[in-house]
C-alpha cells in the first residue's frame, strides 16, 4: 500500500468544502471565464492583437484550432485542412504504422485523379514523397507542410479574418489578457519547503483544477542573493 499517497489523499480531502458558499464562490469565478461580447473586444481588435499568420494560425493552440475548423468548413480549403491534420497525425504514428498512413495520405492528396488532390504542392515534392514514403521517416511531409502553410497564408488568411472563427479567436485573446490574481485560488496545505519559500497545494475556484503554487520569501531571496542567481541563470539560457 502506498502510505504516502494515501496520506496525501486524506490530507487533500480534509480541505474539500461542499457548502453552498463554496459553490456560489465557484459560480462567481466561472462566470468570469465566459467569453465577452465582441463589442468589448474592439480595442484589442484594432490595436494590440497579433494577427500575423504564423503566430496566430500555427503557434497559438486556440488560433490554430479555430483556423483549422474554418478550413474544414470552407469548401475551397477543406482538402488543405484535412491534409494538414493528416500530416500532423502522421508524425505521431508509431514507426510500424507510418507506411500505411503515408500511403493513405498520398492516395488522397498527392494523386492528381483524387478529388482532394492538393495542386499547390510542387511537382518535385510530390515525386519525392511517392518515392521515399516506404522509408517511414518522421519528416517525410515536412517540406509538404511548409508548402501547405505558404498556400494557406496567401489564399485562406483573408477569408479567415472575415469569418466568425476569427471573431471567436479575438474573444479568447481578450479573455486570455484578463488579470488572474491570488483571489482566484484556494489554498489547501503546504506540500513542501525550500530554501526560498514554500510550495502550496491550491485549487482554482473557477475550474476546480489543482495546482502547486510556490510562494517565495522576498527577504530570504534578498539575503541569499536569489535575484542575482536567477538573473545569471536567465543570461546563461
Amino acid at each position: 500500500m502506498d502510505i504516502d499517497g494515501l496520506e496525501t489523499v486524506v490530507a487533500n480531502s480534509a480541505y474539500v468544502d461542499t457548502s453552498t458558499a463554496t459553490a456560489m464562490r465557484g459560480k462567481k469565478y466561472r462566470a468570469k471565464l465566459n467569453l465577452p461580447h465582441i463589442r468589448e473586444c474592439e480595442t484589442l481588435l484594432k490595436t494590440t492583437l497579433d494577427s500575423a499568420f504564423h503566430s496566430m494560425c500555427v503557434l497559438q493552440p486556440i488560433g490554430k484550432r479555430l483556423f483549422q475548423q474554418f478550413l474544414c468548413s470552407d469548401v475551397t480549403h477543406r482538402a488543405a485542412g484535412e491534409f494538414w491534420k493528416d500530416v500532423e497525425d502522421y508524425t505521431a504514428v508509431l514507426e510500424k504504422g507510418r507506411v500505411q498512413k503515408a500511403q493513405k495520405i498520398i492516395k488522397q492528396f498527392f494523386d492528381s485523379s483524387s478529388k482532394d488532390f492538393c495542386s499547390f504542392l510542387e511537382e518535385k515534392e510530390v515525386i519525392r514523397v511517392k518515392e521515399d514514403y516506404q522509408n517511414a521517416r518522421t519528416d517525410l511531409f515536412k517540406e509538404s507542410e511548409q508548402q501547405l502553410l505558404k498556400h494557406l497564408e496567401v489564399g485562406a488568411l483573408g477569408r479567415f479574418k472575415s469569418s466568425p472563427f476569427f471573431l471567436r479567436y479575438v474573444q479568447f485573446k481578450w479573455l486570455e489578457g484578463q488579470v488572474v490574481t491570488e483571489d482566484w485560488f484556494m489554498e489547501f496545505r503546504v506540500l513542501g519547503k525550500g530554501g526560498f519559500g514554500e510550495v502550496h497545494a491550491c485549487q482554482m475556484k473557477a475550474t476546480g483544477k489543482m495546482y502547486a503554487n510556490k510562494k517565495l520569501n522576498k527577504k530570504c531571496l534578498k539575503k541569499r542573493k536569489g535575484y542575482e542567481v536567477s538573473n545569471r541563470l536567465i543570461n546563461i539560457h
